[in-house]
Formats: structure tokens, sequence, C-alpha cells
């Protein structure tokens, strides 16, 4: 029995610790309309009710600092809490009648261990209300039970009691019970009256004799008692347990007495103090809680569906405005220097045709001058006169004409050439240097005039192609040679890890500037292979081998800055046109000092080049919207990296998918590059005759990654012939060639395709591997040595996942790689780049507006559907509608911001392998889309907000759903980078539905607590239903205290250990904790048969 006891008095206890915060509330609160002066009230105008006050204000004082202790939790504002609950100014009609019909009031009302005491027990231990009467006391227990412990009645204390001295414990008040005034409850086993707060109708009750309730409370009158009347209220709790004292919705109750139906074009919630007007385009009927604010949900749909068919529609003509001026703008610039260059041609061709008209009238004058002087020998007399003089002005004074030709002849480098309305003033048209021109017509007309001037070079002395290039670097000094790179390389080998495989063996030789050499072999040689250990890029294999760049022991990753790899995939972005493309790689990655025209001079030079001009302005395309060709899509690949002038470039396949025009075109531009000084290296698939010697240097690999050749292209027929494989004739070479290496075609020397490596490497006199020579016997058999090569990959397979752990720390490495910068070459920065990519992400989001309208379509359909379906209710303070908006927002932003980063990854890693930094291509894509960020809930909360219609602010729930969305982007960012688009989308859908589920249970384990505080909904739905409680003021206050404790355990907890006990005299009660237990159980089984505690008694 005593171990029962102090079970049950540990939690007694615990439950009296939590209950005492809620007791100094409600005595504070009680006790606020004492701060009124009774000289204000017309209702209170004795020298009795003034006293009166003065105690209550002195009370209230008292507890002021307990209640900033103990439940600041749940008060945010402790003045305005206390004064919509408990400020009677005006409203103190109920107190004035009270003392009227009852002379002794102040004895009657309860003192503040009173008020501790009763809602101690009227919470249990969880924080929430489990019956409506009060533990056994020294008034009401099984041994005392007066009418005043009934609900609804009180009683006066004796004579003997001081009230105007604090009390330790509950004073003896068994004297003249009656019913409680209205205005105030009187609860079930306390005999003393609260009053009510603002916000409850508490009328004095009246008798259903069906039922025997008073209404318009749920209690009973004791049976077989005639005398007992019905008193007024008698419990306050949440509106979850009892809500008998809340004034009605659709009414409003100005004072604790009085209860006013709500009129038209007014609404009044439950608890209402006053009606609140409608707005100007809702409608609220007569006796309507809520107002209907379907006209605004209904003008918003418009306005927005509006928009979005705007967005719609018209965000690509935006663009397609924008570019069609920037093509007006060059085609002007165009035509200008055209029209120039053809009026220059007219002029030369002008002064040719005079220099040939003139040279011919001089020979005609020496012939008529030999003539003359014959006559002139056989007539003296003409030999004696003088000849009249010849007018030679012309000869000695130059027209304008002639001096408009001398300045095209003698200023050969001018872009622009001459006006035409050129005159004495105007000999000459000097054209300004790149970093002077500012405008863009200017800039245009510097471009297309260094472009034109190739063009008349070329025409002019109809050369080949190289020839013309030459000629250029030479007569244009602006055009320097780029830095040299040399790559060599020795016994370059590679190997996959874990396997017995080479992928490439024993690779030897050197990549030259200048030249443009070609990798050649039959399928699995290894070509893109060896590009990428030469560009290094391979990542799960094992090198050996060295690699020396410019003759040292150097990282290819040391001239990132100036090396350019066109990968084997068409890795551009199809949501841009040609021109976009090929701009952002430039400004990105030349350098940061050079002038815009020049920038714009390489970039028209690479689309006139690549025969880009008529698709400039068209979008690449993707797999849902047709582009270009895939034949231009290769050449604007190749394009990216021109740009950029690099000093290495290596590409993979460039010419794969290609007609031979646009090779030989693409071919043409290549060797442009390399006469400026590039070292060019790409691989091949047979190439037409034409092609082939095109070529500088060309290697070719056998199978397993084995040099069969490697040295110029003018060479190689004659070193195969000299090891027995001649070219038949009419037959391609590099067509045979790969034929023999595949092994289709047997040379009739009776040479192996597997004897070519050694041979090549028994004429270089390189080290042969001893695994190697027994190819060169007689009787090696190469079937058998294909069938070990094959074998020897499917060994040690027990070690394949540590192999994919290796390739994962391969890849991770590059990505945090950092060297030393070798390339002399200073980028634009962080911030630059940051505002290149503003502009490129903004016209790709522009261009995406239809996916843009999709997600707010949807977000607008379910922010209607929730809103509807869960309009916001004041027992959870709309707990359910927010759970569920919690979900529909952060799974619908999560599913839309995973495009931010998962189209466009393989873009993304080919920038950064390039150096274009990865913070700016960050924050740019974070900055665009911060536009949705904030719209997204104005969106949502356009339908959920007026179809719901809770008490919390439009603003608050804004700001929470702002937050939340920022949330869930960001979280989608992490899961678009570092998954796979499909296992991003997957935990795109999971995420918000099992995290908010989990934040929404009950913390009982360390468990639950820990993975809720990891949870973001839970912070979200914490900050909704706060910003809604707040609205809940007066009667509501412990409605919001249950609910906020019931939620948090931690609360609890919290308000536990700062709470400070009040210790009552319980040797005045004896045996009451067991007495308790005997009460709880007697009224349970004959609470539903209406006998009295007295009647037992």
């Amino acid at each position: 029995m005593n171990g029962m006891r102090n079970n049950n008095g540990s939690s007694y206890s615990s439950s009296v610790a939590t209950l005492v915060f809620l007791v100094l509330f409600f005595v504070s609160l009680s006790l606020l309309p004492t701060r009124i002066q009774c000289a204000d009230q017309p209702y209170v105008t004795s020298f009795y009710a003034e006293e009166i006050y003065k105690e209550l204000q002195s009370l209230a004082t008292l507890f002021t600092s307990d209640i900033r202790k103990t439940l600041s939790f749940c008060i945010k504002d402790m003045k305005k809490d206390w004064e919509e609950a408990f400020d009677f100014k005006g409203r103190l009609d109920f107190v004035d009648s009270c003392v009227k019909k009852k002379g002794d009031f102040r004895d009657r009302i309860c003192t503040s261990v009173e008020i501790r005491y009763y809602f101690q027990s009227f919470m249990d231990t969880t924080g929430t209300t489990s019956q409506s009467y009060v533990k056994p006391n020294k008034n009401c227990n099984l041994s005392s039970w007066v009418a005043g412990c009934e609900p609804g009645w009180g009683c006066s204390v004796g004579s003997t009691v001081d009230l105007k001295k604090e009390l330790p414990e509950i004073p003896s008040r068994i004297d003249n019970c009656q019913p409680c005034c209205e205005g105030f409850f009187c609860p079930q086993g306390l005999t003393c009256m609260i009053p009510c707060p603002l916000g409850s109708y508490c009328p004095i009750g009246k008798l259903n004799t069906t039922t025997s309730t008073c209404e318009p409370y749920s209690y009973q009158i004791p049976a077989g008692d005639p005398n007992h009347a019905c008193g007024s209220a008698d419990v306050w709790s949440g509106v979850v347990n009892n809500s008998d004292i809340f004034c009605d919705p659709g009414s409003y109750c100005p004072t604790t007495t009085r209860k006013v139906a709500c009129d038209r074009g007014y609404y009044c919630r439950r608890g209402s103090t006053r009606q609140n007007s409608c707005s100007m385009l809702s409608s609220c009927k007569a006796n309507t809680e809520s107002p209907n604010m379907h006209a605004y949900a209904a003008l918003l749909i418009v306005a927005l569906s509006t928009l979005l068919i705007f967005i719609y529609n018209c965000t690509d003509q935006i663009l397609a405005t924008r570019e069609k001026l920037k093509a007006d703008s060059r085609e002007r610039a165009a035509k200008h220097v055209k029209e120039i260059a053809q009026a220059r041609q007219r002029w030369r061709s002008a002064k040719d045709s005079i220099t040939k008209k003139k040279g011919l009238q001089e020979q005609l004058r020496s012939f008529s001058r030999r003539k003359s002087m014959k006559q002139d020998t056989t007539n003296p007399a003409a030999a004696a006169s003088p000849l009249p003089p010849s007018d030679n002005s012309s000869e000695k004074k130059e027209s304008n004409l002639t001096k408009m030709m001398n300045s095209a002849d003698s200023d050969l480098n001018s872009s622009e050439g001459f006006h035409l309305n050129i005159g004495d003033k105007n000999l000459k048209n000097k054209q300004p240097k790149g970093k002077n021109l500012h405008t863009q017509s200017q800039i245009l007309r510097y471009a297309y005039g260094k472009i034109e001037k190739e063009k008349e070079q070329e025409q002019s002395n109809n050369l080949t192609f190289s020839g013309v290039i030459s000629m250029a670097t030479n007569v244009d000094e602006e055009i320097k040679a780029r830095p040299a790179i040399e790559v060599s390389f020795k016994d370059l080998t590679l190997t996959l890890r874990g396997k017995k495989k080479h992928l490439l063996r024993c690779v030897t030789g050197k990549l030259m500037p200048c030249r443009v050499s070609a990798v050649m072999g039959p399928s699995g040689a290894g070509k893109t292979t060896f590009l990428s250990a030469l560009a290094g890029k391979v990542r799960g294999c094992t090198m050996t081998g060295s690699i020396l760049i410019n003759g040292k022991h150097e990282s290819i990753h040391c001239y990132q800055k100036i090396i350019g790899f066109v990968p084997q995939d068409d890795i551009v972005h199809g949501n841009l046109t040609v021109e976009e493309n090929l701009r952002f790689s430039a400004r990105c990655r030349l350098s940061a000092d050079m002038a815009k025209a020049d920038k714009v001079l390489i970039i028209e030079r690479v689309i006139e080049t690549l025969g880009l001009q008529a698709i400039r302005d068209s979008l690449v395309g993707t797999v849902e919207r047709r582009g270009i060709s895939g034949g231009q899509k290769k050449r604007v690949n190749v394009g990216l990296e021109m740009v950029m002038e690099p000093s290495l470039l290596i590409l993979d396949e460039p010419t794969t998918g290609l007609d031979s025009a646009s090779s030989s075109l693409l071919l043409k531009a290549l060797r442009r590059e390399a006469h400026e000084g590039v070292n060019i290296c790409m691989v091949l698939h047979q190439p037409s005759y034409t092609l082939f010697r095109m070529f500088d240097d060309i290697i070719f690999l056998a199978k397993g990654g084995l040099t069969a050749y490697h040295g110029p292209v003018k060479k190689v027929e004659e070193y195969f012939a000299s090891i027995g494989i001649p070219v038949p004739d009419r037959v391609n070479p590099p067509d045979h060639f790969i034929d023999v290496l595949e092994g289709i075609v047997k040379p009739s020397s009776g040479v192996t395709y597997q004897q070519l490596p050694i041979k090549w490497m028994l004429h270089n006199g390189y080290n042969v591997p001893p695994d190697m020579l027994h190819v060169m016997s007689e009787n090696h058999d190469p079937e058998s040595s294909s069938k070990g090569e094959a074998e020897g990959g499917g060994e040690e397979q027990s070690e394949h996942h540590w192999d994919s752990v290796e390739i994962e720390k391969d890849h991770v490495d590059s990505n945090f790689l950092i060297v030393k910068d070798l390339s002399n070459r200073r980028t634009p920065g962080v911030f630059r780049q940051y505002r290149y990519y503003l502009g490129r992400v903004g016209k790709q989001q522009l261009r995406e507006g239809k996916s843009q309208a999709v997600d707010y379509l949807l977000l607008l359909v379910a922010g209607a559907i929730l809103g509807m379906l869960t309009t916001a209710n004041d027992e959870t303070f709309g707990s359910l509608g927010y759970t569920f908006t919690v979900i529909a927002v952060s799974l619908l932003c999560k599913i839309a911001a995973l495009r931010s980063f998962s189209l466009d990854k393989l873009q993304y890693w080919r920038e950064s392998a390039s150096g274009i930094s990865s913070l700016a291509h960050f924050m740019s894509k974070d900055t665009i889309d911060l536009f949705n960020t904030v719209i997204k809930p104005v969106v949502y909360l356009s339908m959920f907000y007026f179809f719901s219609n809770p008490r919390s602010s439009f603003a608050s729930n804004y700001v929470i759903l702002l937050c939340l969305v920022y949330s869930a982007t960001g979280m989608a960012y992490i899961l678009a980078i570092y998954l796979a688009p499909s296992a991003a989308q997957l935990c795109s859908v999971l995420f918000p539905v099992v995290m908010t589920l989990i934040a929404s249970q009950k913390r009982d384990t360390t468990l639950m607590k820990i993975l809720a505080k990891l949870c973001y909904p839970n912070y979200a739905l914490e900050a909704f239903v706060v910003a809604n409680a707040e609205r809940y003021t007066g009667v509501w206050l412990i409605t919001r205290l249950e609910y906020a404790m019931d939620q948090d355990e931690k609360l609890r907890k919290c308000s536990n250990m700062k709470c400070q006990r009040v210790q009552v005299d319980e040797s005045s009660v004896p045996a009451l904790k067991d007495e308790a237990m005997e009460v709880d159980h007697f009224l349970a089984e004959n609470r539903n048969e209406h006998v009295s505690v007295d009647g037992i008694l």
C-alpha cells in the first residue's frame, strides 16, 4: 500500500508541477481586471468593491514573475493575452449584479491557493483534462460534501478566516452554500467562484426536466434534492473536453453574461467577443461562423490563370524579339562591311583598268614621238618651231579619286576601308583598336571587317585554305601564336583495377604543336582511353609510364585553362541557341583582360569557319524539343572548345555523324587552329583519303592498346609496305590498315595483326615486354592469344565492389583536385562568371516557361483541394490541413527543383572540368530559383488560405511557407547533385511523406525525439500551429496550452523543472490521496445514475 501511495504520489506531484504553471497563469488572468480602477466603472461604486479589486491587483503582481518563468513557451505577449482574456473594462455589470445579490461576494471568490489546487486537480500528468471535478480537499471529500461542492454552486468562508492575508492552505468554506453568480464558474469539488474569461458565456443554468441537466451546461443536479437549483458554469477547460462556456459560433459575447447573434455582413467565430465585418468580395449571412471567400479564390484563379497562359505562350516571344533585334544589328553591320569591301574591290578594279589604259597611252605616245621625230628630221622648219606645252596637270596633281584608290591600297589592314563620301579632309578611315570599341555596332563592324579581309585575301591570291591562314597570320599582327604545349609519353600503360586486362600498353610517342594528329584503330583498341589518359580524365584504372608536358613531369591539370577536350557525345545546352552556347564558353574561358571586341571576333570567326552562320540563332534542341541537326550539333560541340583559343585541343571522334563536306569544313577549321600554334589530336574512324591527307601525324592502335604506327601521314604507306602490307590499288589506305589491324584482311606476307605492334617496337628500338615475345614465333596461334586475353578479364571478381568504391574515390578526388596553374591565363573571377551564369540561366528559365506554368498550376489545384477538404479546425488549430500542406508543397517543390541540377548535370561536369567555377554555377541557379521560392507560396496560399479560412494571417502563413519551400528546394538540390535522376525523384517523393509522418507522431521514445529533430516538417508544423494558435485568445487560452503541452513532451518537462510547487497542508486533509482514488472510482461507476455524494454519505 505504501508503495502504491508512493507511486501515486510521484505521479500526482508530477501532475501538480505541471498544473501549477496553469494555476499561476489563470490566477493572473483572473486578476487582470483589477488593474481597472473602480472609479472608471459605472457599475461598481461601493467602497466594498474597490477593496476587492485592490486585493486582486496585489495578487496579479505577485504571480506575474512566475508566469514569465513557467509559461513563456505558450505566451508570446503576456500583456496582450491578459487583456484579451480578462480586460473587463466597461463589462463589470456581472460583478455589480453579483454584489447586489450576494452580500458576502468577497467571501465567495476563490483565493490563490484554491485556484492553484483547482487546476492541479483538473489536469492529469499528460497535460490534458481527464475529469470535470476537483480532487478531494478539506471542504469536499468522502467525509464532508456540502451543497457547494456540486457543480455551479459555492459557499462562503467562515467569520474566523481573514481573506486579506495570504493563506498557506485551502480555507474552510462550507457556510451559506448558494448557486454561483452568472459570469463565474464554480467547479465540482470546490466551493468558491472563479471569473469566466472573455469569449465565454456563463449565464445561470436552466433545468431541463427531461434530462435533468442544467442547460446550456452538461452537469446534472443531485437527485432527491428539490431545493438544489441550477447554478452558473462548472468548468473552464479546453474545447476538446468541454465547450459549454464557449460563446457559440455565429454569435458573439460582449460580456460573459450576454450573447448576441451575428448580423448580416458580419461573421463570428466560436469564442468571439465582437463581430468581424466581411471583406469587400466575401459574403456573410446572418449567424455565420466564417466568411464565404470563394469570390477571392475565383478572382485569383482568373488572374493567375491569365498570368500562366501568358507565361506559357509568350516567354519564347520575349527572347525571340530580343534575338531578332540583335540579328538586325548584326545584319546591318555585315551589310556595311560587305558594301565597303565591294567598294574597295571596285576601286581596285578601276585602278587596274586605269593603269592599263595609262600604259597603253604611254605606248601610243612613245610611238607617236618616234614618228614625229622622223618627220622632224625631214622638216627642219617644223623641228625649229616649238611644240605647244601638253596639259600634265592630271599627273602633277592627284584627284580625290586617285587619293581614295591610294588609300585603299595603302591601308590593306583596315577592317572597314573607306567611306563613299570621302573628301579632302577624310582621306583615310582609321579603324580604332578593339579595346577602344564600345557600341555593339562598332564591335560587329570590327569583327566582320577582320573576317571579310581574310576572305578577300583568299580570293585575291587564289590560295589553298592553309595558305590563306598562313598568310593571314603573317599579315595580321594582332593574331599571335598561342603558348605551345608539347605532350610526350613513354611506356604508357593502363590496367583495369582488380583485373589483368590492359586497356593501353607500352604506348610511346609525342604530340607536337602546330600539327594535327589522328588516332585510328579497330573498335576496342583504346583510342578514347588513350586521349582520356592524356587529358587526365581516366577513372578506375592503374596507370604506369610517364607523360611529360613540355619535357617536364607536370600534371596536365596545371594547364587546364588552355586545354580543350571535345567529348564523343554532344554535350551542349539544348535550350540555348548556337551563338549563346559559344558566347558563354568564350566569356568564361578566355582571358579576363581581352577586349570585348576581340572576344566577339573570335566567336564570329568560329561561327564562320564551322559553317554555323545560318543556324546561329536556332536552339540546339533537346530530346523533347527539335533543334538543329546532329551534324550541326557536332560542330557546335567542337566550337565550344575552339572559342577559348586552346593550346592543346583533344577531340574524341569529332567527324562521327558528319558528311564529307561537313568533315572537310571541320578539318579546315582545325588546320587553321594548328597554324596558330595549337596542338591538335583527335580520334578518327575510317576517313576519306582527302581527309586522311589533311593530317600531319597518325597513330594506329592495335587490339590491346598497342601502338602499330606513330609518325607522319606521308610515311605511313611506306612503313607498312616495308613490313609486307602494301596498299592495293583503288583502296583507301586508312580503311585497308584498319582491316588489317582488325584481322579481317590477312596480308600475303604472313604478318598477323598481333605481330604489328612488336614490329613497330623493334623498328624504333623500344623494349618488347617478355610476355609478348612468343607472338613473333612461327608456331604462334592468333586465336589462342585472343582467347587468353579475353579470359584474363574475368578473374578477381571478388574485388568488383572495391573497384566501384575506388572509381567513386577518383571522381571525388578529381572534383576537389587543387593544382598549380601554369597556363598563364587569368580567366574571369567567380563574381564575373556568376553574372554570366545569371544571364544564361535566366534565358533557360524563360524558355522553360511552360514547365514553370505547369508547376504553378499544380500548386493552385493542390491548394484548392486541400483548402476545401481541410477547413481550419478550432480543436487542433488547423493542424490537419497544415500537415497535408507540408506534404503537398514539399513534394511539388522538390520535384520542380530537381530540374535545376539533374537536367544539365553532364554540361556541368564538362564546364567544371574546363575550369569554370562551380560556385558561380550553383549560386546562379539558386538565385534564379529564388523567384520560384518567393512566388510559389503565394500561388498555393491564394487557394488554400481562402478556402480553409484559418485564423492566422496571410502574412504569417506566407513567411512559414517561404521557409518551407526554401528548405525543400535545398534538399532537392542535394538529391539532384549526388544521386542519379531516377533515385533523386524517388527520394523526393518519399522524404516529404515519411518526414512529415514522423514529425506528426508523438515522441514517446528517444529515437522518435531524435528523428523529429532531424525532420524539417517538424518545425514547419510547429510554426503553422503557433501562428494560428496566437489568434486564439481569451477563453481559448486553456485549449492553446493543452494542445502545446500535448504535442511536445519537452515543453511539459521544461515547465516541470521551472515550476515552483505550492505546498498544500495535507495534514489538515487526512488520507486525501487514498480517498481521491475511491472518489474517482465511485463517481465513474455512478455518474450515469445521477447520484450525489451527499446522498451516499
